[in-house]
């Protein structure tokens, strides 16, 4: 199975230093890359660009392409729907390593049809209506137009109001007790160019460092196959419905476990809609799917909450 890798600039005064930084940092073994001509336009459709098909006729099935971003590949909703039909079709899994849409299985399958995934559309879909492609790409020209920039020896933005040892000074007035507008009146500053120099000093920067609450990260558990069969057949939120289609089904003698991964929200999410695997609410449950829902109960009580 080949690692196919893809890599694009829109012109020739940027170059692709900042994705070979992302896919090194991926850890891809023995990389295939096809890189377009600097200047190939994100407007031309993916599928039309040179390089784009030389990956696709060199490509076989199981091969998976690798971009940075996805704005790398394509430019907007439709772009995608038509590269994932593609990549479908002939069978190819695709990476996306940084960016919106890096966490996600974009060429996902359902375990019986073998059809594209519903809920992939849907992601694409919701984050492309965000926005979320286009403000990774603006992050990027933003910062590929920097990064031109300072090759001519401009830094770009404002200059600000205070700046080198002056900013040391200011920061030790204002320890020692020095208010933020007798700064401001010393060097000639209005108070929010000393605010921004004292940023990090100020109260309410401190106070909002330690009311922040830690993001949630994703914890894998196994999902015990009655469980799994129960829910696919169940009414879920389009979250809950993208974690069981993406989980790695595992054998178990004559059954299966469903490895998920998911935040610990979506997990009890996930556990609250097995209740009728408890024989409430006037639905019959035979022992082993008891057994099933407290299995998979006792490893979502594992987490914090």
């Amino acid at each position: 199975m080949a690692n196919l890798v893809y890599k694009r600039v829109s012109t020739d005064q940027q170059s692709t230093a900042r994705q070979d930084l992302v896919l090194a940092d991926a850890g891809i073994e023995d990389p295939v890359v096809f890189e377009e001509d600097p200047g190939t336009s994100s407007r031309l459709h993916p599928l039309q660009r040179p390089k784009f098909g030389e990956l696709l006729t060199y490509a076989r099935s199981g091969d998976t392409v690798h971009i940075s971003e996805m704005f790398r590949l394509v430019r907007g909703n439709q772009h995608i729907l038509d590269v994932l039909e593609v990549l479908h079709r002939d069978q190819l899994a695709l990476r996306i390593h940084d960016g919106a849409f890096s966490a996600m299985d974009l060429t996902a399958r359902h375990p019986r049809t073998g059809e594209l995934l519903s809920t992939v559309k849907f992601m694409v879909q919701t984050l492309a209506a965000a926005g979320e492609l286009q403000r990774d790409l603006q992050r990027q020209l933003t910062y590929d137009g920097l990064r031109a920039a300072e090759a001519k020896g401009n830094k770009g933005g404002r200059r600000p109001a205070l700046a080198g040892d002056t900013i040391t000074t200011v920061r030790t007035a204002f320890l020692e007790g020095q208010s933020i507008a007798a700064l401001a009146r010393e060097h000639n500053v209005s108070r929010g160019a000393v605010r921004t120099a004292l940023d990090d000093l100020l109260p309410e920067h401190v106070a909002a460092a330690e009311e922040m609450p830690a993001p949630e990260l994703s914890v894998t558990l196994d999902m015990p196959g009655k469980v799994a069969d129960f829910l696919r057949a169940a009414t879920l939120e389009p979250v809950e419905r993208a974690a069981l289609d993406q989980g790695a089904t595992v054998r178990r003698g004559q059954g299966y476990t469903l490895r998920v991964s998911a935040v610990p929200a979506v997990h009890r999410g996930l556990l609250a809609r097995c209740q009728p695997l408890d024989g409430v609410q006037g639905v019959p449950a035979v022992p082993a799917q008891r057994k099933a829902r407290r299995d998979y109960e006792n490893r979502v009580s594992t987490l914090t909450p």
